[in-house]
């Protein structure tokens, strides 16, 4: 089965528009049985005006409710390059979430928060294709580790689920497993990534469902100009960035070229003044000694 790549965010978005694909998506990462979602894309448009650039970028927000009876804010970023830009734009929209108040019944709250990384690069010293990394309440008096859970402390701090899609191997046993199968990149049908050959046979509806809208999506031809669309523009912008980062890597090669010719000729001023000092004392002791 021919279906998209659901690293993009047009296609990631219409597998979250889902709303049982966006249950299975978030109760598989965090391990939970997801009672009713709420999911928001949030707009974010780069724009470069020297370039003529207003790219659009997408993240997700998700309110669910546990079987617990649990609510919790859940956001779920896709990254498919390392830009800096990226990274500090979602430390600044992590930072606006702890400050902003949600609505659950027409009431106002603060929601724990637990936040969900898609990347489309490789941390290269982490080897798994799935992380979590998770909080534990630790007694520093007795040493022991503390099991109740404060409302106060959730509401400050997260848990952190990170994928890396270019670590995923085709493993195909646990549930996690088989979602992840859907953002294996490889198999793709041409250099583009944009479309790729599906090799499992889905066993989980749910599995089945997303491969079905990543299919539409991959073989729709106005879906797949979408897919295009975006690819072309976040090419350029990472070209743009590369020629900055190169530009500022040639002015500071050029600034420490100049402090270092800079430190030289210090350097060999203060030679010269010292050999100066030198001779002048062995000049004062030649003249002292004749008289």
């Amino acid at each position: 089965m021919i279906i998209a790549n659901p690293l993009y965010d047009v296609v990631f978005k219409r597998l979250m528009e889902n709303e049982r694909v966006a249950k299975f998506f978030i109760g598989t990462m965090l391990d939970t049985f997801v009672e009713s979602i709420e999911v928001k894309p949030q707009e974010f448009t780069y724009t470069d005006e020297l370039a003529g650039l207003a790219v659009l970028r997408l993240d997700f927000i998700a309110i669910i409710k546990t079987k617990t009876g649990e609510s919790k804010k859940v956001l779920i970023e896709i990254q498919k390059a390392k830009n800096q830009i990226d990274l500090m734009r979602f430390r600044n929209y992590l930072a606006e979430q702890y400050k902003k108040e949600d609505k659950i019944n027409d009431e106002s709250v603060v929601l724990p928060i637990t936040t969900i990384y898609i990347l489309g690069f490789k941390l290269p010293d982490i080897e798994t294709a799935c992380v979590r990394v998770e909080r534990q309440y630790t007694d520093l008096i007795n040493k022991t580790t503390i099991t109740q859970k404060s409302e106060f402390i959730e509401k400050l701090t997260h848990d952190c689920f990170v994928v890396q899609a270019r670590r995923i191997t085709d493993r195909y046993q646990t549930r996690l497993d088989k979602l992840l199968s859907v953002f294996e990149q490889s198999n793709f049908t041409d250099n583009k990534e944009i479309t790729k050959k599906y090799h499992h046979k889905p066993d989980l509806e749910e599995v089945k469902e997303i491969t079905d809208i990543l299919h539409y999506v991959g073989t729709e031809p106005e879906e797949r100009k979408l897919i295009e669309d975006e690819q072309e523009a976040w090419r350029t912008v990472n070209a743009m960035f590369e020629e900055k980062e190169r530009k500022l890597l040639k002015e500071l090669a050029d600034k420490t070229k100049e402090l270092s010719e800079k430190d030289q000729a210090l350097s060999e001023k203060d030679q010269a003044l010292s050999e100066q000092k030198q001779l002048i004392e062995e000049l004062l002791r030649k003249l002292n000694e004749k008289k």
